[in-house]
């Protein structure tokens, strides 16, 4: 008989410092392997590195990741950084794909992140948080990652 996994969720606080994706990418495999979900843990992890690298790199502030376990082998990563700004590619709160990312150059060395969580996950977005007195403001980009899919 299968069993049904209650959802879970973890948050990370993580400071401006150029250690804390790798803490986080640590985080990640942790508790993915603690909820038997060890398969998800290649997409999983490289969307939320390109998430976070995203948020160090583009604000000057704090960031968090968070991971909610959906069961049936399914987890959103999801990262929050204090800046309201959506990046190319992400229209605030309706999932997949409304707004198309910009066409890359063949040598271009940045931009190919948001391509490649797009890519990896089975859906995506983000949430503009504005309401400073219930949050920190600022946004929440998520991706959903489920088993079958990894690469």
């Amino acid at each position: 008989m299968p069993t049904v996994s209650k959802p879970w969720a973890y948050t990370l606080h993580l400071p401006h410092d150029p250690r804390a994706p790798g803490i986080a990418r640590a985080t990640l495999r942790t508790v993915l392997a603690a909820h038997d979900l060890s398969p998800l843990t290649p997409t999983a992890e490289l969307v939320a590195a390109e998430l976070l690298a995203n948020a160090h790199l583009h604000t000057a502030g704090p960031y968090a990741l968070r991971l909610l376990g959906r069961g049936s082998g399914k987890v959103t990563v999801a990262v929050w950084d204090a800046d309201p700004r959506v990046p190319p590619g992400f229209a605030p709160d309706t999932g997949a794909g409304a707004v198309p990312l910009p066409v890359l150059e063949g040598d271009a060395e940045s931009g190919r992140g948001l391509h490649l969580v797009r890519a990896c996950a089975d859906s995506w977005g983000v949430s503009v948080l504005r309401h400073l007195g219930a949050s920190w403001g600022g946004k929440l980009l998520w991706a959903d990652c489920q088993s079958g899919d990894v690469p």
